[in-house]
C-alpha cells in the first residue's frame, strides 16, 4: 500500500473515531489506525440486515429465488464433504432481494453501478427517524418535511452527509407475518421529506424497512433519489435498537460489474 493510500485510511478511521466522541484519538499523541480500532471495538455493534431464504418476501415482479447444491460441471454431482471434502452453494435471485442497495442505475441508465459506488460513502453518520409513535393514530404515515423539522428541534440539524433511516417496525413480520409485512399502504417516505433530505440536509444515502421507498403510484421517492444519482438501502431490520444520532452505518456489498443492486450487510456502531 503506498503512503498515500495509508494516510487517507488512517484519515478515514480516525473521523469515524473523533464521530464516535473520542476527539483525544486525533491528537498529536495516537495517530494510529490501532487506536481508532481500539474505539470502534469498545462499542456496541447492531446488525441491520436480514437473513433471507428462497421463502424470503420479495416483489412479485422478480419472484423466489432457488437456492441448490454446487455440483461439478462435468458429472453434475454435487459435491459433498465426504466425497470431495468440501462443499458449496448455487444462488439464484434476482439483486433486489432481502436486505439489498439500490444504485442509481437501477432507475436510470447513466447513473452509478454497485461497483461504482465510493467505498468511502459505506461508512456514514447514522440518523433515525422514528415513525412508531405516530402509527398508532395513523398506520400508514408518511414521514414529513414538518416531522423532520420537529425531530431536529429535539436532536439537532441532519448532519449533512449522513445516512437516513426511516424506523417503522415493520421488520418485525419479516419472518412472522408475512402477509402484514407486504401489506400496501405502509408507512414510508414522502416525497418531499426524501427531496428535503438530500437538497436542504445533504444526506448521501437512506434507507428503510419496506421493500419500497413510498407509496405513490409512480414510485416517485425512489425514482428522484435514483436519478439524482443518490442510493438507498432497502429492508432494513432493528432500527428500534439504534438511537435517533450518534451511531455510524457501515454498509457493504459485492461488487459485481455494471451491477443494478444486490444483497448488501449493514450493521450500526452506537456511540
Amino acid at each position: 500500500m503506498d503512503s498515500k493510500r495509508a494516510r487517507l485510511d488512517i484519515s478515514i478511521l480516525l473521523s469515524v473515531a473523533f464521530i464516535l466522541g473520542a476527539p483525544a484519538i486525533v491528537s498529536a499523541q495516537a495517530r494510529s489506525l490501532a487506536d481508532a480500532y481500539q474505539i470502534i471495538a469498545s462499542k456496541q455493534f447492531v446488525d441491520l440486515t436480514h437473513s433471507f431464504s428462497p421463502l424470503t418476501p420479495v416483489w412479485k415482479g422478480f419472484g423466489p429465488a432457488t437456492f441448490s447444491a454446487a455440483a461439478d460441471p462435468a458429472t453434475g454431482r454435487p459435491y459433498t464433504i465426504d466425497h470431495d471434502g468440501f462443499r458449496a452453494q448455487f444462488f439464484a435471485m434476482v439483486g433486489q432481494y432481502g436486505t439489498h442497495i439500490d444504485p442509481p442505475a437501477h432507475f436510470d441508465s447513466a447513473g452509478a453501478t454497485v461497483d461504482e459506488i465510493p467505498v468511502k460513502q459505506m461508512i456514514l453518520r447514522l440518523v433515525v427517524f422514528d415513525l412508531t409513535p405516530m402509527l398508532k393514530s395513523d398506520p400508514n404515515h408518511l414521514l414529513t418535511v414538518e416531522d423532520i423539522e420537529v425531530w431536529e428541534q429535539m436532536h439537532g440539524r441532519v448532519p449533512a452527509g449522513s445516512f437516513a433511516a426511516l424506523r417503522t417496525d415493520m421488520y418485525k413480520d419479516w419472518d412472522s407475518n408475512r402477509a402484514r409485512f407486504e401489506r400496501y399502504p405502509f408507512p414510508a417516505w414522502s416525497p418531499a421529506a426524501i427531496r428535503f433530505l438530500y437538497e436542504q440536509r445533504g444526506i448521501v444515502a437512506n434507507g428503510h424497512e419496506s421493500m419500497d421507498t413510498d407509496t405513490t403510484s409512480n414510485l416517485e421517492s425512489e425514482s428522484w433519489l435514483l436519478k439524482h444519482g443518490h442510493w438507498q438501502i432497502e429492508v432494513m431490520a432493528n432500527l428500534d435498537k439504534v438511537p435517533a444520532t450518534g451511531a455510524l452505518i457501515v454498509v457493504s456489498w459485492p461488487k459485481p460489474q455494471h451491477g443494478l443492486g444486490f444483497p448488501a450487510r449493514a450493521f450500526a456502531i452506537l456511540p
